[in-house]
């Protein structure tokens, strides 16, 4: 049901790859970044179309020149200790993705590990939410049939692949 990559996932083969993304849908830094450089600069006037997009929410706009058709802007919550709903903020950010990712057709759809970059989310804590997140929404959903989360390191990879049966 979910696959765990190693690597960048601007060159993952997939309808929809997923930006963890800021509330103003503006470039960032890391994989947000990187999705940007992919995509070319019609990115930025379309985020600018579907901006802001609050945290646990998520917003949807074409690939452009990045190999995915579609890029799904996710903003999960900034760390502050765990007290403050973010918990629920990053699995609702995943659910909305993947609600965005099925209502346009998508076969495939690739995370990565939203909020834990700069907003500092513990990445174990982090891919827990992520894993169960997904598993929930994929047991009473059809599509996409197939769900990655694309791990920067092979550190994560192993701490995500831990957590699949």
């Amino acid at each position: 049901m979910i696959e765990i990559v190693v690597g960048d996932i601007t060159q993952l083969e997939v309808d929809v790859i997923v930006n963890a993304a800021n509330e103003a849908l503006a470039p960032g830094g890391g994989v947000c970044g990187a999705i940007f450089r992919a995509a070319g600069p019609q990115l930025v006037a379309a985020c600018t179309l579907v901006a802001p997009c609050p945290t646990g929410e998520a917003r949807i706009t074409p690939g452009f020149d990045s190999k995915a058709r579609w890029i799904v802007h996710a903003v999960g919550p900034i760390w502050r200790g765990g007290g403050r709903g973010e918990v629920a903020l990053l699995a609702s950010a995943y659910r909305a993705s993947l609600d965005l990712a099925s209502d346009a057709g998508a076969a495939s759809i690739a995370f990565p590990a939203i909020s834990t970059g700069v907003y500092g989310y513990p990445k174990d804590a982090a891919a827990h939410v992520a894993v169960e997140a997904v598993r929930d929404w994929c047991e009473v959903h059809q599509a996409p049939e197939r769900v990655i989360v694309c791990c920067f390191s092979e550190e994560d990879g192993k701490m995500y692949r831990g957590l699949l049966p």
